[in-house]
């Protein structure tokens, strides 16, 4: 685009955001996705990425912030990149959610400097980023890919402690820059081994909500840490349907939300923090499809093969429409996010978008963009409950 053509279109986009409303209409259940493309400098490209998770249907974004030890505040290229998202978000009515990273496993802020300078650096983000009012707090911390120690030296839960300690002075921070901001904590990995011996040490979302809930009890804390939950309910593989339980072991599903909604009343339950009624979002579920010989030009690496576990895009329909009516029926969840919008172009990530890394469409989108679009009108229907039988007193 020319310069004057694009400094004119700059223009105009600004003239339109700042009659539009300065946030999103609030919503009882959104179907979204998360993904980083829109965060680019350039207003004009973080434009057209979110103006393509609007033709599949979407009506929230997230996107991550990468906090690393010594960040106070995001460079300026950072802010460039984060403003321009929000931005294009305003102007296609999509609500914009930050997830910040705490760094890798090596990076983790478990002293209480560095969970300063963490808190810090997010409640930069929000003063920066006036139309957001949702952040992440952490990815994972239930995995030793991004949070270590996961035990401590006598078997111990570390993990869950050190979090609650991160999220309580985030949820501070946040809420000094606006009491509207909604503090968004966990970002759960659906499974985790929970054994302290093993050469990679998880825990299992079961798990580490029992121990968030003691350490916050333990706290004395009068406040709450967080105004929801976001846990990734991926299936084992991406031929695992939404639907599938597990109620015999620890792991956490779409399907599972009643023994989620139980966890949360068990670990919160007369403290300051809401536990059952909690508002719950589905941070990232994917579902991986194959990838025809016409379309890997798109692709890198291509030395590696897709995705073993990859399936039709007939079933990643079928599988993304059943888990928006999976979510939409279940009372405290607000909304579901999809990994991601557009495929990852290297063969060796994900490749669970609605397009393919050309940004043309996969067959499932049609289906998915109807069903997303129904839940968000609230026009999807719910099973009725089955009337509870009266027992005879004796």
């Amino acid at each position: 685009m020319p310069p004057i053509r694009k400094l004119a279109f700059l223009a105009a986009l600004l003239a339109l955001a700042a009659a539009a409303p300065s946030q999103a209409a609030p919503r009882t259940f959104t179907v979204g996705a998360s993904e980083s493309a829109s965060l680019v400098p350039d207003s004009v490209v973080a434009k057209a990425r979110m103006d393509l998770a609007v033709l599949a249907g979407f009506t929230e974004i997230e996107v991550r912030a990468d906090w690393t030890p010594g960040k106070t505040e995001p460079t300026a290229e950072e802010l460039a990149s984060f403003q321009a998202s929000a931005l294009a978000a305003q102007l296609d009515a999509v609500r914009l959610v930050i997830a910040v990273d705490t760094g890798g496993s090596l990076q983790t802020p478990s002293s209480l400097f560095d969970r300063k300078q963490f808190a810090q650096y997010t409640a930069a983000l929000a003063r920066s980023l006036p139309y957001v009012r949702d952040f992440i707090v952490g990815n994972e911390p239930n995995l030793n890919r991004f949070w270590m120690p996961q035990f401590d030296g006598r078997g111990r839960d570390a993990a869950a402690p050190a979090y609650e300690a991160l999220l309580a002075r985030t949820y501070d921070s946040l809420k000094a820059v606006s009491p509207s901001i909604n503090v968004i904590g966990g970002a759960l990995a659906p499974r985790g081994a929970d054994q302290s011996r093993s050469g990679r040490q998880t825990h299992s979302p079961t798990t580490f909500l029992r121990d968030l809930g003691a350490a916050y009890r333990k706290s004395r804390r009068r406040t709450p840490i967080m105004d929801a939950l976001v846990i990734h309910p991926y299936g084992e593989t991406s031929k695992t349907p939404p639907t599938a339980l597990h109620p015999k072991s620890t792991s956490i599903s779409i399907a599972d939300y009643p023994k989620l909604v139980k966890l949360l009343r068990d670990a919160f339950r007369g403290t300051a923090q809401r536990g059952a009624s909690l508002p719950i979002l589905y941070g990232e579920y994917g579902v991986q499809t194959r990838i025809p010989a016409g379309k890997l030009g798109a692709y890198t690496n291509l030395s590696v093969p897709s995705a073993t576990d990859a399936v039709s895009q007939t079933m990643q329909a079928a599988y993304y429409k059943q888990a928006i009516q999976l979510a939409y029926c279940q009372p405290t969840v607000s909304g579901l996010l999809f990994f991601h919008v557009s495929d990852e172009p290297d063969l060796d990530r994900w490749q669970s978008g609605l397009f393919y890394a050309d940004d043309t469409p996969k067959s499932s989108l049609a289906a998915v963009r109807t069903a997303a679009q129904a839940a968000q009108a609230g026009t999807l229907t719910c099973p009725k409950a089955k009337p509870k039988q009266r027992q005879r007193r004796r």
